[in-house]
């Protein structure tokens, strides 16, 4: 399966931001199974850099904690295609918009977010990470 992991869950983890480090981290180390494929857009790197850099004010940690994070998932590509898609959407929030046409462009099965009413429009499964969870955990019942 493959999903796209969404900036707020990755900046959970990276940030330890409580209460959601301990589900977004579960989340990520779904990558451990051989049937899921966790991604991030190059357009949400750019964002966590900003925003970790932001709170940490320490470029280097910043910079060690994405590459940490580039061991577990990897990054999808945000190009004209995904642009032009967004772009036809019309959505409020156009990062959203780009997020999901990464998503959708690239078939991916869904969205982890702790957002879900940002993609009410999708037309994929977006899932809380709560909800990837329990998923994986019925599956290996």
């Amino acid at each position: 399966m493959k999903l796209l992991i969404d900036t707020n869950v990755v900046l959970d983890v990276l940030l330890r931001r409580e209460p959601f480090f301990r589900t977004a981290a579960e989340v990520l180390n779904l990558t451990q199974r051989d049937e899921v494929w966790e991604y991030v857009s190059a357009s949400a790197i750019t964002d966590i850099y900003y925003i970790a850099n932001k709170q940490m004010k320490d470029r280097d940690a910043v910079r060690d904690l994405l590459k940490r994070l580039l061991m577990i998932v990897s990054v999808a590509a945000v190009s004209e295609r995904e642009i032009q898609n967004a772009l036809n959407l019309a959505w409020g929030d156009f990062e959203d918009s780009v997020q999901y046409s990464v998503a959708l462009l690239n078939e991916m099965d869904g969205i982890v977010t702790r957002n879900p009413s940002d993609y009410q429009e999708a037309n994929m499964r977006i899932w809380l990470p709560e909800q990837a969870l329990e998923l994986f955990a019925n599956e290996g019942s």
